[in-house]
């Protein structure tokens, strides 16, 4: 073949993952004259862990997800996908605790009443000496939380319910999750609010307090169904049922990619890049011939948590309000509640009706993870009736989704895992890792979607460091911002600390 017949050939471009990162990197990769292929392994559902579940008329989330994103960028990508089919939803979101709801964020006045004047006068000075004598260094999340909330509010508004979505306690849990999720908000901040708005001191929304949000009609899949069918549309495929097995490798370089289909037949997959949004662990893993034992040791020390969503469908008045509800009892094993019809009726498959969603958070393999479907229907059931949230016999329907790694865990020692794993990754040239199981990042969808934009940027000659796509998605070219000594990373989140 000649030098320009060479240069004539269409570029391309395997991506590992049909989920946000990894199909937005497809239609930007498409969009730019790449040859794409996109590999999926679940056989019928785009979307990862922001699909949405079709049960007999009904369409539900795997956990509800906003769309919201302080990048302007990601914003017109969302509306120029779905033009016609975005709605306003109204946020409300409560926390049950004791059988009393409370308003999250949390509004004092509410607060107080529901607590008690006794309890609120113990949190106040809980708080004020948590003010006065805060815990250093900051290590741990429940460190971090009860230095701006007081450790009596961190009782009973974070601890029962973190330790249920993460299976460890606070006290073992990287203050990093806490300075990610709920970044810019305190307890004075969120009093602050109840009389003069949601701003921070410049000017920019707290995340954490936003009370309206874009939303596809249809749920989040409909944006991922769109995009999948727009990266066929450029002449890319999306290869749905096949898993990645092996990398194969020379000379620095990634050669392919086996998948393995639900059949069980092997296909190799050629291209000149590879971009993955599978676990970082399984990259790791997938290798062949094997990195070295250093960097799989390191990706064996990564921690995941996984996470069933039991769908009910309940007949007659819709039961609360809210959007989503956190449940704060420990007397129960469910975490939190998605009610669909407040997200947007037109998931609902019959006029009367609505579809919770029931989360619980678990450990693949756990009872929780090895139990029948029916029986975490009849768990559902009996939780919402124990609660007092539901009455009994106003379910008519149920499904359950199982979703393997859906948060990668802030343990310690994670960060120094992760710093092994990457600087072996980075000699590969032609290797791309995004997204949230892809950089072991707990990344909002939007945050995921950069990450991807910026692969696809550095495919056509760009130069951008993924890794420093942080939650507000700010992202720089240069390892570390002005000022940094040397070898500190600015533009990304603080490094958890061993405790």
């Amino acid at each position: 073949m000649t030098n320009s017949a060479k240069q004539s050939s269409p570029r391309s471009v395997l991506i590992v993952g049909a989920g946000p990162a990894g199909l937005t990197a497809g239609f930007d990769a498409a969009n730019a004259g790449w040859n794409v292929t996109v590999l999926e392994r679940d056989p019928e559902y785009v979307g990862g862990i922001s699909r949405t579940v079709r049960h007999k008329g009904y369409r539900f989330d795997i956990g509800g997800h906003r769309f919201f994103s302080k990048s302007a960028e990601v914003t017109r990508w969302w509306k120029e996908r779905l033009p016609d089919d975005f709605i306003q939803v109204r946020r409300m979101s409560r926390i049950y605790y004791r059988r009393k709801f409370f308003d999250y964020p949390l509004k004092p006045w509410n607060a107080l009443s529901n607590l008690g004047l006794l309890t609120s006068i113990r949190c106040v000075l809980s708080y004020g000496y948590a003010r006065l004598f805060p815990k250093r260094p900051e290590r741990s999340f429940e460190d971090w939380v009860s230095n701006r909330f007081g450790r009596r509010l961190f009782a009973i508004f974070f601890k029962t319910y973190t330790e249920k979505v993460w299976g460890i306690p606070t006290s073992e849990l990287s203050a990093d999750w806490a300075a990610q999720r709920i970044k810019g908000l305190s307890l004075s901040k969120a009093v602050l609010n109840a009389f003069k708005g949601k701003a921070d001191s410049d000017g920019a929304v707290i995340k954490t307090l936003i009370d309206t949000f874009s939303y596809p009609r249809l749920g989040p899949g409909q944006m991922w169904e769109r995009t999948a069918s727009e990266i066929g549309q450029r002449g890319g495929r999306v290869v749905m049922g096949a898993r990645a097995v092996a990398i194969r490798h020379e000379g620095g370089r990634v050669t392919s990619i086996d998948s393995r289909g639900a059949d069980g037949a092997l296909q190799s997959f050629q291209a000149d890049q590879f971009i993955l949004s599978m676990p970082l662990q399984e990259t790791v893993l997938a290798f062949d011939p094997p990195l070295p034992e250093a960097s799989r040791a390191a990706s064996k020390r990564l921690r995941y948590r996984d996470f069933i969503t039991v769908a009910l469908v309940v007949e007659g008045e819709n039961p609360f309000p809210d959007n989503w509800i956190y449940i704060h009892e420990p007397g129960v094993k469910l975490g939190r509640i998605q009610n669909f019809k407040n997200w947007s009726e037109a998931m609902i498959g019959r006029e009367g009706t609505t579809c919770l969603g029931l989360e619980y958070f678990c450990f693949e393999g756990d009872g929780l993870w090895t139990s029948a479907d029916e029986a975490l229907i009849e768990l559902g059931k009996r939780e919402l009736v124990d609660l007092g949230l539901l009455k009994s016999g106003r379910v008519v329907e149920g499904a359950v989704v199982r979703v393997e790694k859906a948060y990668p865990v802030y343990d310690p020692g994670y960060q120094a895992n992760i710093d092994v794993v990457r600087a072996e990754l980075a000699r590969f040239g032609n290797l791309h890792v995004v997204g949230r199981n892809g950089m072991h990042k707990y990344n909002n969808q939007d945050h995921s979607m950069m990450t991807a934009m910026l692969a696809v940027r550095n495919l056509e000659g760009g130069n951008f460091n993924l890794w420093n796509v942080n939650t507000d998605a700010e992202y720089h070219e240069e390892e570390s911002g002005p000022g940094a000594a040397p070898g500190e990373d600015r533009s990304g989140r603080l490094t958890p600390r061993r405790f």
